[in-house]
């Protein structure tokens, strides 16, 4: 695995491979010596494992960029949402056909190198010709946001990727149960990721967290996470709200997607809406805030300056349709207030 990774990362003309390590142990006695700019760094290694090398890391390198390897499975998925709240930035989800190592390093290249170059950002301002392809959310002049219309909110709708399951805990755990909407929720996650986070969600903050599945009623005072690999829709059936499951081709690349989501709820719900992005890479989320937008609905986004990311809020942000860009502290105080006169929404 460390050799795949090393000749993806090789193969890309911004990057240098500094050096390789078989277990943390040796991994920490070579960080001072080769100074990097981003660890790749996997869950499972001997002697001194990835989460046990992380929590080192952190010690000595709070800000350093780390990103976590981890199997697709249900343990994989666990460990890596620890990793995360111990201080990890992004993961990769370790490609499952070993046996074809050209495919194998294709796919890291498309993932792992995008999220080292975007993660290495400051590279782009402090040393331009050490990573000129860096990515940057700021295609455009910011927009005057528009005046919030104020319609009363059926359903909240929130997209997150990159720095979202830490987000998310930290918004969730200050919204009380008896929030008055129906809440759903795309956190770009490969499948069983998703239905993990949603169990570690309920058990932490007040609200109730499911993984989506085909049927499912919607009621106030829940949340659904699109289940990974598989876009999520809310459908209005007989004036109940319910979760329709597609396996539709991926847009913005990403199954599921906020934009599908969030078309969806507009679809079911109009303009009653509360829209709300959150750190994550890219653009996922734009189309769908612009057609809340065009029916009066109100968006919320996070600012850059407590984004992992500031991709998807940012373009939203730019493109002018947030009501408001706020810190990550402040987006539970804004889904509460902008709910507060919504009627609570009624499954039967």
């Amino acid at each position: 695995m460390r050799k795949i990774i090393a000749e993806a990362l090789s193969r890309d003309s911004d990057i240098e491979v500094v050096g390789v390590a078989a277990n943390g142990s040796i991994a920490l006695q070579k960080l001072t010596q080769v100074n990097p700019d981003v660890i790749t760094l996997d869950v499972e290694m001997p002697d001194m494992d990835g989460l046990a090398t992380l929590r080192e890391i952190r010690k000595t390198h709070p800000k350093l960029p780390v990103i976590m390897f981890s199997t697709l499975t249900s343990r994989g998925a666990e460990t890596t949402l620890d990793a995360l709240s111990a201080g990890a930035t992004d993961y990769v989800a370790k490609p499952s056909n070993m046996g074809n190592v050209g495919e194998c390093i294709q796919r890291l290249q498309a993932e792992l190198i995008a999220k080292v170059k975007v993660h290495c950002r400051h590279l782009g301002v402090e040393n331009a010709h050490a990573a000129p392809k860096i990515f940057t959310a700021t295609p455009r002049p910011i927009v005057p946001v528009l005046p919030s219309s104020r319609t009363p909110v059926e359903m909240v709708c929130l997209g997150t990727s990159t720095g979202g399951p830490n987000a998310l805990a930290d918004v969730f755990k200050n919204v009380p149960s008896d929030f008055p909407v129906p809440i759903v929720i795309v956190q770009h996650m490969p499948p069983l990721f998703t239905a993990m986070l949603a169990d570690r969600l309920s058990s932490t903050t007040p609200i109730k967290f499911h993984e989506g599945v085909e049927g499912q009623l919607i009621e106030s005072g829940h949340a659904y996470i699109a289940p990974g690999g598989r876009h999520m829709e809310v459908l209005r059936l007989g004036g109940q709200l319910r979760v329709h499951l597609t396996d539709a081709p991926p847009e913005n690349s990403c199954r599921p997607a906020v934009d599908v989501l969030f078309r969806s709820v507009v679809a079911a719900c109009g303009g009653n809406v509360l829209g709300v992005i959150m750190t994550g890479m890219g653009q996922d989320g734009l189309r769908g805030c612009e057609i809340i937008r065009e029916k009066r609905g109100q968006i919320v986004v996070q600012d850059e300056a407590t984004s992992v990311v500031w991709g998807m809020p940012g373009y939203v942000a730019q493109a002018g349709y947030a009501d408001k860009i706020v810190p990550l502290n402040q987006i539970a105080l804004e889904m509460i207030q902008r709910t507060r006169h919504s009627r609570r929404f009624a499954a039967a």
